[in-house]
């Protein structure tokens, strides 16, 4: 009986000493902190200040400032064609040429009848003076003076009109070789060498369409037109044109000048610029996207457009902080331009803003800056993945 009790109490120490131990490494355990959660790898970004454009954007067409189609202005065979399908062709440019010989006969007959009257106004006169002194001697009469007279005026009358018989077959002759009238760029040629043409077809040789400088029209609503008109006033405007999804800049011109009409149906007004297009890139019939540049504004906060995040009520951005931490701020966003964001109101000029990996920011949250390539920087969602 001793034997039992004594191992009992053993036991009953054991299980003390164990519910001791188990107390004691539970209390350590409370009073341990949590392990901090890793920082967020982010891009961020300076807000940038500077003097921005006060710009409006309108939908317009490119258009040439000449298209000439090509006819012929005298019946002929086509001998040779001068120009290659989408060649560029100078003023004077040879396009096509017709057989001159028909032309060439008429303007040597033409030469001919003039040479041959002018052989008998020289022989009329050496009559005539040598009837005139004879009028005044008796030894001829005044009638055949006076018939010299009107024989000598009908032959240089015959001379002026054989002068106008060549200068009208050198014409039609010159007709023959049709140049380009202006400087252009060809399309699609619609006749072929050996054709007869005529003045009266209505199928051009070829149309010649000017591509440098070329103009653009696009229009605006109407309220918009006193303030341009007033920026006008202080100087040329600029423009610039970008292709359909405003993503690329095709060139920059300036204004040429608004309509004198707005189009009551649509409440618009068209306008006209011009571009130098040294590099092509604007073509006839193209649709374009128009900003036209009224005036800078001085010291303007943009922020990429990445940065700009929207809430349910308004537009915020996470503002990177000292103890680099990000804090959700309220803006009011103005215009947006080249992938830019015009910020009205909430940023200051000393601000810095998460530009990337802001889906798995929160208020508060611990951030790392890294570079743009960084591949911890994680752009999308779950909930965003898939989509454009």
């Amino acid at each position: 009986m001793r034997k039992g009790i004594v191992i009992s109490g053993a036991c009953m120490a054991a299980i003390l000493c164990g519910g001791a131990f188990w107390h004691i490494r539970r209390a350590d355990a409370v009073t341990e902190p949590a392990a901090a959660s890793p920082p967020v790898p982010v891009v961020a970004q300076k807000v940038q200040v500077s003097n921005e454009p006060i710009i409006l954007t309108g939908i317009g067409s490119v258009q040439s400032y000449n298209v000439v189609d090509i006819h012929a202005q005298v019946t002929g065979t086509i001998q040779k064609i001068g120009f290659v399908e989408g060649q560029t062709l100078h003023k004077g440019d040879l396009v096509a040429q017709l057989d001159p010989r028909p032309f060439q006969a008429a303007l040597q007959q033409a030469e001919a009848n003039l040479a041959r009257d002018e052989a008998h106004l020289t022989n009329a006169q050496v009559n005539l003076n040598r009837f005139t002194p004879l009028m005044k001697q008796g030894f001829a009469s005044v009638q055949q003076v006076t018939d010299q007279e009107s024989q000598v005026t009908q032959l240089q009358a015959s001379v002026l009109a054989d002068k106008a018989a060549i200068f009208n077959a050198q014409t039609q002759l010159s007709y023959t070789t049709i140049t380009s009238p202006i400087e252009g760029v060809t399309g699609i040629r619609r006749v072929d060498i050996g054709n007869i043409i005529q003045p009266s077809t209505s199928t051009p040789i070829v149309t010649i369409t000017q591509i440098q400088p070329i103009s653009v029209i696009f229009t605006l609503p109407q309220r918009d037109i006193p303030e341009i008109q007033a920026a006008m006033a202080k100087g040329q405007l600029k423009t610039i044109a970008y292709d359909e999804n405003e993503r690329t800049q095709l060139d920059e011109g300036s204004l040429l000048l608004v309509n004198n009409m707005i189009n009551q149906a649509s409440g618009t007004a068209e306008l006209k610029a011009t571009f130098p297009n040294a590099n092509r890139e604007l073509w006839p019939g193209e649709f374009v996207n128009v900003q036209l540049v009224l005036a800078e504004q001085p010291d303007v906060v943009s922020v990429p457009l990445t940065a700009v995040q929207q809430g349910q009520n308004s537009s915020f951005v996470f503002v990177l902080r000292p103890d680099s931490t990000v804090a959700t701020q309220t803006v009011n966003v103005g215009e947006t331009l080249n992938g830019r964001a015009f910020i009205n109101k909430g940023l200051q000029a000393s601000d810095t803003v998460v530009t990337g990996g802001e889906y798995l920011l929160s208020n508060g949250a611990k951030v790392v800056s890294v570079s743009p390539s960084d591949p911890r920087v994680q752009d999308s969602s779950e909930a965003t993945a898939g989509m454009l």
